[in-house]
């Protein structure tokens, strides 16, 4: 039986990309460090995630607040098992401006980026330290219709990163949405977004680089914030998720759902600042920022 798994398994997987925790039958299936060779942009030269190293960030406080529309309207969601990671969608009413971001994004879904058996599963990782999960929050640039529109736009997705750090309470709202990894189709009635994050005006520290979808195709077409400030999770959930049935289209446990770091290659980070007037030093960086991002500039 397990050989003529194995074989079926193969088969499937000659075409699939999967994360290093999904090896299986020699090693078929395009883990990270192939992915370049099935999809070329996971070889580009503005991949995500990244290591965020604090002493070569450039402070900017050109980049202001965020404007948060629809994070504290009740909504009915439903996860989704995409067979790589677990996907809330979310409705169009749901939006975000500011950030110094070219446009008015709507919301398409959120997930999570998780380790397992009590390891760090972080995408992006502060001077070398991987946190113990990341959330996501994707959003479309108006008025493109769907995310592939948008990947032709090198702004025409801006994706909010959060990390959690691992505390001794747990944090309520966190249980509906485990719970529902478990039982892909699950809707969590009147959910707030507002819920699992903070508002606005708690939110005006973080870190800005241009980079790409953190799995294939890796498209590069996304302004990256990842925050400052992190969420919590308890001891009690983190080894949760070591217990939902959420599965990988092979049918294994989805552990470790997460890209490594990819070099910078001459990328900036910034960080944003709380200042309502432009130094001399900021107006640089604004002239530096076009020709960091190419013909698109986030400054708007």
């Amino acid at each position: 039986w397990w050989s003529l798994r194995c074989l079926w398994c193969c088969a499937f997987s000659a075409a699939q990309w999967c994360y290093q925790s999904q090896y299986s039958c020699d090693d078929t299936c395009r883990d990270p460090i192939h992915w370049s060779a099935q999809f070329p942009s996971c070889g580009g030269l503005r991949q995500s995630p990244i290591n965020i190293v604090t002493s070569k960030v450039h402070v900017n406080s050109a980049l202001p607040p965020f404007n948060f529309i629809g994070h504290t309207d009740a909504i009915n969601i439903t996860v989704e098992n995409k067979g790589h990671s677990a996907h809330f969608a979310l409705p169009q009413s749901v939006r975000l401006t500011g950030g110094a971001l070219p446009g008015h994004y709507r919301a398409a879904q959120f997930h999570f980026h998780w380790g397992g058996n009590g390891r760090p599963g972080s995408e992006h990782t502060i001077d070398g330290e991987r946190y113990p999960m990341e959330l996501h929050i994707v959003h479309i640039k108006e008025p493109y219709g769907s995310l592939a529109e948008a990947e032709h736009d090198m702004a025409g997705i801006a994706l909010l990163a959060f990390l959690f750090e691992e505390t001794s309470d747990d944090y309520p709202p966190l249980d509906a949405v485990i719970a529902a990894l478990g039982r892909v189709g699950t809707v969590i009635p009147n959910f707030q977004l507002s819920d699992i994050i903070p508002s606005a005006k708690d939110l005006h520290s973080y870190y800005r680089y241009v980079g790409s979808m953190t799995t294939p195709g890796c498209e590069q077409a996304v302004a990256w914030t990842v925050f400052h400030r992190t969420l919590s999770i308890s001891s009690r959930q983190v080894s949760s998720y070591k217990e939902i049935q959420c599965r990988f289209w092979t049918g294994q446990p989805m552990t470790d759902i997460f890209r490594p770091t990819q070099p910078l290659d001459g990328r900036v980070v910034y960080r944003s600042k709380a200042s309502a007037a432009l130094t001399s030093v900021t107006r640089l960086w604004l002239g530096v920022l076009p020709v960091v991002l190419g013909t698109t500039c986030l400054i708007h």
